[in-house]
């Protein structure tokens, strides 16, 4: 005799949940029936938690191995084949192969994912961008692209460094930005394979950086490509010649300059929060038709609020650091008025006023009238039009006024810091 299928299971099947083998399905018992869509299909093996959990119509989760979903967001048609996905959201036709590791703060828009055996956390993808396999990918945003078929992409076994011997991470990377990337209308950033991005980098719409490169700058002019070759041999000799390694002392906790972590991650942190109020002031007239949508429009909103807090978290940190290394610096005879000891002291003495504003900023509007320009413009779609055929149909003039707007807000926090000689604040490329 057949072992009876437990309540959850037996509750999606009555539903109209598609399952195969709905005796190797695990639904939790604070799994919300009605935030699964009739139809979707979950493979044998699945597991769904949570009573934040949404899974919309035409979704498929396990093709390939088994799900781990746990208070996760899905738009309509996405693909997860397998992994393990918490506290995420992913937009309409986001799709993630075999092996993810998906961890809070992450936001997947439309058509974007990754290949098999990728790990993300506090990340965020543009629509269209594409990763490749075995990547690790956390604490970055990145854009740009303007199809399926022209698409920002990361190579294979790439990783984000996030993480350094000071033991901080105030590391997040800016790959494209917001004001200009929301316009779906800038050159595709290419980060080839077997290759790293060093954090806090920004890097400009249209950058290509070569397979196995590691970048440790901020690439700020647009359309660049960046390579590091190995020596090669010369004609002379048939060996290659030994590449140099640098030894030198290394002391944990003594920072030298800080203006350019400190000026990346406001940058970053102000693109954080242009996203926000694109989603408050546009992407949530868009996404207000049925209920799976108001649900992803929900978990975006949660997803960025929770890499804002992370943010702020991890340049509290920073500065809760400089006092230790201004005695090393004092302790090992260093010049306490040299550039990089003023800027340690300076973010000692303006992080609270820094904290305040950074917790003020919901009546930061920016410029208003770039703003309505292009609300005006976005208010003529024709009934039903989507998100994206509504920004790929902006005109020229309504882009622009967008993207300023956008800007102004990225300015507001980027002003909280000084600027510098040796390091430009512009936070746009």
């Amino acid at each position: 005799m057949s072992k009876k299928l437990p309540d959850p299971v037996c509750t999606l099947i009555a539903h109209g949940v598609k399952m195969p083998q709905p005796e190797t399905v695990f639904i939790g018992g604070d799994v919300v029936p009605d935030r699964i869509a009739p139809g979707i299909t979950i493979h044998p093996g699945c597991r769904l938690m949570g009573k934040e959990t949404s899974v919309g119509p035409g979704c498929e989760l396990g093709a390939e191995a088994p799900v781990t979903l746990a208070d996760c967001q899905l738009g309509e048609r996405v693909r997860l084949h397998g992994g393990a996905f918490r506290e995420a959201t992913f937009l309409n036709g986001a799709a993630m192969a075999n092996g993810a590791y998906v961890r809070p703060g992450t936001l997947v828009e439309e058509e974007a994912g990754g290949a098999h055996t990728v790990g993300l956390k506090q990340t965020i993808l543009f629509p269209y961008v594409v990763l490749g396999s075995l990547i690790n990918f956390c604490d970055c945003l990145m854009a740009g692209g303007t199809s399926r078929s022209n698409h920002s992409e990361v190579g294979s076994s790439y990783i984000h460094f996030n993480y350094t011997p000071h033991q901080d991470k105030a590391t997040a990377s800016l790959i494209g930005d917001v004001p200009r990337g929301v316009m779906l209308d800038q050159p595709p950033i290419f980060l080839g394979g077997q290759g790293g991005l060093v954090g806090p980098t920004r890097l400009a719409f249209g950058t290509v950086v070569a397979a196995g490169t590691i970048l440790r700058k901020d690439v700020l002019q647009p359309g660049l490509c960046l390579s590091r070759t190995a020596p090669t041999a010369t004609a002379a000799s048939t060996t290659k010649p030994a590449v140099a390694m640098v030894i030198a002392p290394y002391r944990q906790g003594a920072y030298r300059a800080i203006q350019r972590i400190v000026v990346n991650n406001l940058i970053y942190m102000g693109n954080i929060n242009a996203l926000r109020i694109w989603y408050r002031d546009v992407r949530a007239t868009f996404m207000r038709a049925d209920p799976f949508q108001d649900a992803c429009l929900a978990g975006a909103y949660a997803r960025l609020a929770a890499v804002w807090q992370e943010r702020v978290k991890r340049l509290e940190e920073l500065a809760g650091k400089m006092p230790i290394s201004l005695e090393l610096a004092k302790a090992d005879g260093h010049d306490l008025a040299a550039a990089p000891y003023r800027q340690q002291r300076s973010l000692i003495e303006r992080w609270p006023m820094m904290r305040a504003t950074l917790a003020g900023l919901d009546g930061v509007k920016g410029s208003v009238r770039d703003r309505d320009i292009l609300l005006k413009s976005l208010g003529r779609s024709p009934p039903g039009t989507s998100y994206l055929d509504a920004v790929r149909a902006l005109s020229p003039q309504a882009r622009a006024a967008g993207t300023a707007w956008l800007q102004s807000l990225v300015d507001v926090i980027a002003a909280l810091w000084p600027a510098d000689d040796n390091f430009t604040r512009k936070s746009t490329p």
